[in-house]
């Protein structure tokens, strides 16, 4: 396989990384509470009962421990996003150096936005629906770099299914293992 193919191999491995964390990121958008209100925890762990903290924070618990397979989505969604970014230090070593460094910075923008929308500790206060938004935003700015990229890509070189399969397999493989 040529550098050229190679590259194209990343770039689109990296397309199926991003289908993966919009996926875990759906379902935990379906249960998540993007809202800095003070409640009481009134979730299945009995320490915490009634602990007062943000409702945001309360349905990251909630996600964790009550909906079935919630922490194993939490930590594929993390999982994803760390093979993302490294397949992008990996794409721009290829040659797609101008990309990979806006994905590579949208990569941390999402990804701390994600811990501010979580309530956990970030060192800028902003309101949590605001971290949230930023994180959705920061998502849909990598979806557009990467899906332009790919198409400028399969234009030069199309895209034949065996290479689209393996590309697939290669971007599942690498979750797998890491």
């Amino acid at each position: 396989m040529d550098k050229d193919r190679a590259r194209q191999s990343a770039g689109e491995s990296l397309l199926y990384f991003f289908v993966l964390l919009l996926l875990s990121g759906g379902r935990l958008a379906y249960f998540y509470t993007p809202s800095g209100e003070t409640v009481a925890y009134t979730g299945w762990y009995e320490p915490l009962r009634g602990t007062p903290m943000t409702a945001a924070y309360e349905s990251v618990l909630a996600i964790s421990t009550d909906v079935p397979q919630g922490l194993l989505t939490r930590q594929l969604h993390v999982k994803v996003t760390t093979v993302l970014a490294l397949g992008t230090v990996v794409w721009a070593l290829l040659g797609r150096f101008r990309y990979a460094l806006a994905v590579l910075v949208l990569i941390a923008v999402a990804g701390t936005a994600g811990y501010g929308a979580a309530d956990e500790i970030v060192l800028v206060e902003l309101p949590i629906p605001v971290w949230y938004g930023l994180h959705l935003a920061a998502a849909l700015a990598i979806a557009v770099t990467l899906v332009v990229s790919s198409r400028r890509e399969a234009a030069r070189r199309p895209r034949t299914p065996a290479f689209v399969a393996l590309a697939a397999g290669l971007a599942l493989l690498a979750v797998y293992v890491l």
